[in-house]
């Protein structure tokens, strides 16, 4: 029986929808103003994601001419192009939102998110110190000519790219020999690249009489581009970033060691092919041509846009000033700790006189830290086994277990490596537990371990 196509939505589609209801979380005056700062920072992370891993699968299925309808009656091709429509009028909103309701309201508050150029002049000799005491010495420009080739652009990270005039020697060599050939020659423009640091915070937090300020550093390194091109004429300069493809190609039956191939696999996502590029909607057609040519981008990958490149700044600027302003931000949430455990119990005791049933997040997780880490120390322990999908930095769940091996008990962990973007932290903590004495296993193939589960035999 056929299915009826007009019956289903088109995954990428319903996604794009998805992402849009967050947006208008952001647009929403009904949700405090930092709280809606966060809903636009998700929105464009979760661009992202969609394109270096939804859209990058539908252009790898393009690029080996697949020509099945998926459920809901589209080609691969129609899916792109409704795709690029839908993406492209998000991202206006987007931005209309960021430069026409969040700044202006911002604004309302003291806090003041400011380009370089809109600054008054003792705001921006201040932020020329910075330059010359903290940037200038990280940035490194890239020329690039015959003999040095254009760079490795690395995925979702800003750039500068700079377009500088012939030298004075230059100039006068080009037109004796235009003379000599009776014909026009054209200048030829060097250009050069540069990556804005990450070791650095994106924005530059200055407090000033009229309130707080947050300038980002790319416009202060463009303001001071002089500085790193002495004896040249900067003719203009602009900002772009590169989205890659970051869908992991993983034949998990042929492949005889899954976390030697997951490894190399991450490796080469720096390698991916450019899916598209974000740059200032009034970037130099000049240095546009040099950046679709040199990474061999088509222009209708292009995406002009009409504010700071790469708007997940905002989470860091809630993180800056949500307790100078909590009435800007929704009451912080504290889950209710558990009566059935008090502080000091024996966990085992307490589960032992009956089940016990914890309500996360409303009810603390606690209790569960504090589970594993007395099964660790605990001598009528013999073994622990657990699930690990995503673990933090700084996991207590790991400590404990880790100690628990070390304790003599058996440990055995199922480590998920194919956790999204946290593949790379997963293999690091499965090497780390396997140091430890733990038994890891990298996961099951052909599926994904998205459980949470622990059992411990006493």
């Amino acid at each position: 029986m056929e299915s009826d196509s007009t019956r289903y939505f088109n995954r990428e589609l319903s996604w794009l929808e998805f992402n849009n209801r967050i947006l208008f979380e952001s647009r929403d005056t009904k949700n405090p103003l930092l709280e809606r700062l966060k809903f636009l920072s998700i929105t464009a992370s979760n661009m992202d994601e969609f394109y270096i891993v939804r859209v990058a699968s539908l252009r790898d299925l393009l690029s080996v001419k697949y020509d099945e309808l998926d459920i809901s009656g589209r080609t691969v091709k129609q899916q792109l192009s409704e795709i690029d429509e839908k993406a492209r009028a998000q991202m206006a909103l987007m931005y209309s939102t960021y430069t026409r309701s969040l700044v202006p309201s911002l604004k309302n508050h003291n806090i003041f998110i400011s380009d370089y150029r809109d600054l008054d002049d003792h705001a921006k000799e201040v932020c020329d110190d910075y330059f010359r005491s903290t940037l200038y010495p990280i940035l490194t420009p890239m020329a690039v000519d015959a003999s040095r080739p254009f760079p490795l652009i690395y995925n979702r990270q800003l750039n500068l790219c700079v377009l500088i005039d012939e030298t004075e020697e230059e100039k006068q060599a080009r037109l004796a020999k235009q003379e000599k050939k009776g014909k026009v020659i054209d200048p030829e423009y060097r250009f050069a690249t540069l990556q804005v640091p990450t070791v650095v915070p994106r924005l530059f937090e200055m407090h000033l009489s009229t309130g707080i300020c947050f300038v980002p550093i790319e416009g202060i390194i463009q303001a001071n581009l002089s500085s790193l091109f002495i004896g040249s004429s900067v003719l203009a300069s602009g900002f772009y970033r590169v989205m890659r493809n970051a869908d992991l190609d993983i034949d998990e039956d042929e492949a005889e060691d899954l976390l030697k191939e997951i490894e190399e696999q991450v490796r080469k996502r720096r390698f991916g092919e450019i899916i598209r590029m974000e740059i200032n909607e009034d970037l130099d057609p000049r240095l546009l041509k040099l950046l679709t040519t040199s990474l061999k981008i088509s222009k209708k990958d292009v995406f002009p846009v009409g504010g700071p490149i790469d708007l997940t700044f905002l989470m860091k600027v809630v993180g800056k000033i949500s307790d100078d302003f909590p009435d800007l931000c929704y009451h912080s949430f504290r889950p209710a700790k558990p009566k059935m455990f008090p502080e000091g119990v024996n966990i085992f005791d307490a589960i032992r006189a009956k089940d016990r049933l914890v309500h996360h997040p409303y009810e603390s997780f606690d209790p569960v830290v504090e589970f594993v880490r007395q099964a660790a120390e605990d001598p009528k322990v013999l073994a622990i086994k657990q699930t690990l999908y995503r673990v933090s930095s700084s996991s207590p769940i790991i400590k404990s277990l880790a100690e628990a091996a070390q304790n003599g008990k058996q440990v055995m962990v199922l480590v998920e490596l194919k956790a999204r973007f946290d593949e790379e932290n997963n293999i690091n903590w499965a090497k780390m537990l396997e140091k430890a004495g733990c038994h890891v296993i990298y996961g099951l193939v052909g599926l994904k371990t998205h459980s949470k589960i622990t059992l411990v035999v006493r």
